[in-house]
């Protein structure tokens, strides 16, 4: 992410406004390019290919869930906070995705990663999701899958292998989780 450079007393002359915009704009392409002004999507992808860290965690309906206990099944983290907008667009797209592939083999586990379920709770609640709704309230489990941008989600096989680690949210990315999915559930 880019940081606002403070601004200088206005000048009269426009030449070293001009020269200093172009600079900047052309540092922001250089780090955008290089991957370093972005957020560093590196540390989650590093775990493509690794085994997934087994946790447990109490859940909505307070009990613990521990995502080993779904060795078999292709599983699918989505961790979420109720201040990140894209988390709240995301989830009734996931619960239709769950809805829809839960039968052939899918396990959906929602991370929260509020101070406090309360608020969790509600937002869960009020968007009528269907799958298990986990608090990681230390950020243990959030640290152990270097989460660094809300929301984040990460698709295990059967093996209990990450294969895909999607970060953010833009509308249609349920489509490209649809793909990986399917890919999924058929090995």
């Amino acid at each position: 992410m880019l940081h606002q450079i403070p601004t200088r007393p206005r000048s009269h002359s426009a030449a070293p406004r001009a020269r200093s915009t172009g600079f900047i704009a052309f540092v922001g392409i250089a780090l955008a390019i290089s991957g370093l002004g972005a957020s560093d999507s590196r540390a989650a992808t590093k775990l493509i290919g690794q085994p997934a860290p087994d946790f447990a965690l109490r859940s909505m309906s307070n009990e613990n869930l521990r995502l080993s206990e779904h060795l078999g099944e292709v599983v699918v983290i989505n961790f979420w906070a109720t201040w990140c907008g894209p988390c709240r667009q995301e989830m009734p797209l996931l619960d239709e995705l769950y809805g829809k592939y839960r039968l052939a083999g899918l396990t959906l586990l929602s991370v929260n990663i509020d101070d406090t379920a309360e608020r969790a709770v509600e937002m869960a609640q009020t968007l009528k999701v269907s799958y298990p709704v986990l608090f990681d309230d230390r950020k243990e489990v959030s640290r152990a899958y270097d989460v660094g941008s809300m929301p984040m989600t990460v698709m295990i096989d059967r093996e209990g292998v990450v294969r895909q680690v999607f970060e953010g949210f833009k509308p249609g990315y349920e489509k490209r989780y649809a793909e990986q999915l399917r890919e999924l559930l058929n090995q």
